[in-house]
C-alpha cells in the first residue's frame, strides 16, 4: 500500500500554493488574458522552486481552463477564474439570522456531547448535554463555508432536529429561544486551510480563511449555543460602517 511522506506533502502544498498565487495574478490582471505568462525557468528562479514544481502548478491552471500551453511557444492566458458572489459577513444579531438564506447545507456529523470542547468552553454555565453537528454551506453547487454548532440539547430537540438538517442555525434558534438570549457575541481570525478545510471547501492548502466562533447565553447565565465557522477567503466580505 502506498503511503504520502512528509517530503511529498511538503512539495504537494508548495505546488497548490504556486497555482493559487498565480491564480490571483489572473485575477488581479498581472496575467492579463491574452497575455503570454513568465516562462517555466523564469518563474522556477523567481519563486526558488525546482522547475517541476511550477509546472505542476501550471497544469492545475491549466484544468481549469484558465491558461493554455504550447510547445516552443509558452503559456498564454485564456480566462478568468468564474467570479464567486461573495458572502456578507455580518456583525449583528438581527443580519446574522438571515445570512445563510438560499444555501444548501450537507450535513457531515452529529452526536450528543456531555460536555464542551475547549474552543467553546470558557463563558456561560454550561449546559448538562449539547448536540454537535457538522456541515457545509454551498451556494450555485460551491461550497463556501464548513461549520459546526454546539446547541443545549433541549433546543436541538424544540427545533425539531429534523429542520437542522436542512435550515440554518441561528433563525430556528432565534424562533425558539430568541427571548431567552441575553448576550451574544462574535469573533473572527484570519488562518489558512489545513488538508480538511482545503478538501471541504474546494481550497488549495494554505489558502487565506476566515475562523469566526458564536455565542449565546440566556438570561440564567447558560451557553446554549456555540458555532464556529470557516469561511473560505475569497467568498467572504466583512463591511463595517466608520461614520
Amino acid at each position: 500500500m502506498s503511503s504520502f511522506t512528509d517530503t511529498t506533502l511538503d512539495r504537494m502544498a508548495r505546488y497548490l500554493q504556486l497555482a493559487s498565487l498565480f491564480r490571483n495574478k489572473i485575477i488581479t490582471g498581472d496575467w492579463p488574458v491574452g497575455g503570454r505568462i513568465p516562462n517555466v525557468a523564469d518563474l522556477a528562479v523567481d519563486f526558488e522552486v525546482a522547475r517541476g514544481t511550477i509546472r505542476e502548478a501550471l497544469g492545475v491552471l491549466e484544468d481549469e481552463g484558465l491558461i493554455e500551453r504550447f510547445r516552443a511557444k509558452g503559456s498564454f492566458v485564456r480566462r478568468t477564474p468564474k467570479e464567486r458572489s461573495a458572502h456578507r459577513l455580518a456583525i449583528d444579531w438581527a443580519s446574522l439570522i438571515s445570512a445563510h438564506e438560499g444555501a444548501d447545507i450537507e450535513v457531515l456529523e452529529q452526536r450528543d456531547l456531555d460536555e464542551l470542547p475547549a474552543f467553546a468552553a470558557g463563558e456561560g454555565e454550561p449546559a448538562e448535554h449539547y448536540t454537535m453537528m457538522r456541515r457545509v454551506h454551498a451556494r450555485d453547487g460551491h461550497p463556501y463555508l464548513a461549520a459546526r454548532f454546539i446547541l443545549d440539547s433541549e433546543l436541538f430537540k424544540q427545533g425539531p432536529p429534523e429542520r437542522f438538517r436542512h435550515e440554518a442555525t441561528l433563525p430556528i434558534l432565534h424562533e425558539i429561544a430568541g427571548k431567552r438570549i441575553a448576550r451574544a457575541n462574535q469573533i473572527m481570525t484570519l488562518g489558512s486551510a489545513d488538508r480538511e478545510m482545503a478538501a471541504l471547501l474546494e481550497l488549495p492548502l494554505n489558502a487565506p480563511v476566515a475562523h469566526v466562533v458564536r455565542r449565546a447565553i440566556d438570561t440564567s447565565g447558560k451557553l446554549i449555543y456555540v458555532g464556529e465557522g470557516i469561511y473560505r477567503g475569497d467568498a467572504v466580505r466583512l463591511e463595517i460602517a466608520l461614520i
